[in-house]
């Protein structure tokens, strides 16, 4: 029986890194798909959108759900999009090693993001955790200057992420993880469709990009249906098995299995200075050990009030 259970569990441990691995494949994707990066979003995001509506009829969950909590994870989308345009912009105006070391830092602007929001108490480790990342920045920066426009961008569509992360833990405990989700998902194509016109009569020099070749759309539909539909299937089906902590800490490798691949894919375009390398690992050190600190931190205060 313990054999079964730790087979089990290792099963899920490999599940939830190759999850981790198609996440860090976004990126490659984004830079691999000819069109510009407000196009990729209109097409992930519908793909998306139908992907979902047909899995969550597909498990009877439901759709509907309060017009006031509709809008609220509608508006989240907005913010989606937005991330999802500066993350894909980001890999077009660097390459995928830049736009991922930039991304490394969702963690930190969720530390600082979250106790404003959740109204709590910073705990002393955190602004420690920040300084460190912010060392780490300040070395890839200097090693990236010729491409400081796409890491500036990359920072950017972090925030958002740790932004709309903080906004998502809030929604989950009224929603369906799926269901939520798919609002996001046609908030966030909503919010491209809304913005097109703008985007394409003064934006842009050739207007709207939206003819496929058969690449893209391939591209495309790992993007839309592997990369966001099917991973997060998974990833909440594991949420059963594993800690949250257990899937947080591993989901921070997601900047070193993309790299790690960028690097393979396109030798010639990722090749970067050793102080590019020493900052990503800066970044990823503190990415790391923000949950492990926390997770130290918590057992001893929660020890210390059994003691009492």
């Amino acid at each position: 029986m313990t054999e079964k259970k730790s087979a089990s569990l290792l099963n899920a441990y490999l599940q939830l890194h190759f999850i981790v691995f198609i996440w860090g494949f976004t990126a490659i994707l984004g830079k691999l798909i000819s069109i510009p990066s407000v196009e990729i979003v209109f097409y992930r995001t519908l793909l998306a959108s139908v992907g979902l509506y047909l899995l969550l009829k597909w498990k009877k969950l439901p759709i509907t759900m309060p017009r006031k909590q509709a809008w609220a994870i509608l508006g989240t989308g907005v913010l989606i999009a937005v991330h999802w345009i500066l993350f894909f912009l980001a890999a077009h105006l660097s390459n995928v090693s830049v736009c991922l070391a930039g991304m490394a830092t969702a963690s930190l602007w969720t530390s600082i993001i979250d106790p404003i929001v959740n109204k709590r108490k910073v705990k002393f480790y955190e602004p420690v955790v920040a300084v460190i990342s912010v060392i780490g920045i300040v070395v890839v920066f200097q090693s990236t200057i010729d491409s400081a426009d796409g890491f500036l961008v990359a920072i950017a569509a972090a925030l958002l992420s740790a932004i709309f992360t903080v906004i998502n833990g809030r929604l989950v405990a009224k929603q369906n993880h799926f269901t939520i989700t798919y609002y996001e998902m046609v908030g966030a194509c909503l919010t491209i469709v809304l913005f097109f016109p703008i985007y394409g009569f003064w934006l842009t020099e050739d207007g709207l990009s939206l003819v496929l070749n058969t690449e893209d759309f391939i591209y495309l539909l790992i993007l839309s249906m592997v990369c966001t539909v099917y991973a997060y299937s998974i990833a909440v089906k594991l949420m059963h098995r594993l800690t949250a902590f257990a899937i947080n800490l591993t989901i921070n490798l997601e900047p070193v299995y993309g790299i790690t691949v960028a690097v393979f894919l396109f030798s010639a375009d990722e090749k970067m200075d050793s102080n590019f390398y020493w900052g990503t690992l800066i970044i990823v050190f503190s990415v790391i050990m923000y949950p492990i600190l926390r997770k130290y931190y918590e057992g001893k205060n929660i020890q210390r009030d059994i003691v009492r």
